[in-house]
């Protein structure tokens, strides 16, 4: 890595303890992505300038270290802040011009062979996941990038389409692009028209015919009239027929007049 070589040397005779030696690179991660040290406390000082190293006095705490950070443009200024926490720095960063806010948690003994603290090539491990932490966690995004970001967004079609997804009911169309000739609704036999047309032939009336089983049946046909009840050709060959009424003239059982009672001689009595 370009120039960490150099910061460390400049300040591995200050470094006592692996959280100065994790403090120095997250400070080159911010030089390398455009900003420059300003110095350290909260508030700024008269002559203060940018610079790439780290300012005198930078690790006299060793619990809380506080940066300021301004970027190449002028158009940003961050505070930096790390605390000590047991084994671990928390990070918290704020940009005085939109306010944003970041932090980053970082387990020491991760990234730092403390037996090694002034040793370059030994002292770091696993820069190439630090490094992507300081990044995506810790530097606020590049106004240019993040713009370019949200258009290619919104440009970028959906993950997937209507038709591709697997919790939408398909559509259920005809097979065929002719439509179904459907009866007119509104005809007496409209639905179900070959069960319930009596007039409907061999195809329509009844399923299975009762006068038409094969089983015994009495000489009475209701198609060649009822006597009395109903004329030839009222009921149409093959329809389904209830009686209503017993069939004959006379009335079935004994004459209601037959026996009047004692004295009876006159209706009107």
């Amino acid at each position: 890595m370009a120039g960490l070589e150099v910061l460390f040397s400049c300040v591995s005779g200050a470094v006592t303890r692996p959280q100065d030696v994790v403090v120095c690179f997250v400070h080159w991660e911010f030089v390398q992505n455009g900003y420059k040290c300003l110095g350290t406390g909260d508030e700024a000082r008269d002559g203060d300038r940018k610079s790439e190293l780290l300012p005198a006095g930078w690790n006299t705490s060793g619990e809380l270290y506080t940066l300021r950070y301004r970027s190449n443009d002028d158009k940003s200024n961050l505070l930096f802040k790390a605390i000590t926490v047991d084994s671990t720095l928390i990070f918290n960063v704020m940009d005085s011009a939109t306010e944003q806010v970041s932090d980053l948690t970082v387990n020491v003994s991760d990234y730092i062979d403390a037996e090694h603290l002034h040793e370059f090539d030994s002292v770091f491990k696993n820069t190439d996941g630090l490094a992507k932490k300081v990044k995506t966690k810790l530097l606020p995004a590049v106004k240019g990038e993040s713009s370019k970001k949200a258009e290619k967004k919104r440009d970028d079609p959906p993950a997937y389409s209507r038709t591709d997804d697997p919790l939408r009911i398909p559509t259920r169309a005809p097979s065929s692009s002719r439509q179904p000739n459907w009866s007119d609704p509104m005809a007496p036999f409209a639905a179900g028209g070959a069960d319930l047309d009596p007039f409907g032939g061999r195809s329509g009336g009844m399923i299975v015919d009762p006068l038409r089983q094969g089983f015994p049946r009495s000489g009475f046909d209701p198609s060649g009239g009822v006597p009395g009840v109903l004329p030839p050709g009222a009921v149409p060959p093959g329809a389904r027929f209830d009686p209503f009424g017993p069939v004959g003239r006379s009335r079935p059982g004994p004459d209601p007049d037959h026996m009047p009672p004692p004295g009876y001689d006159d209706m009107f009595m």
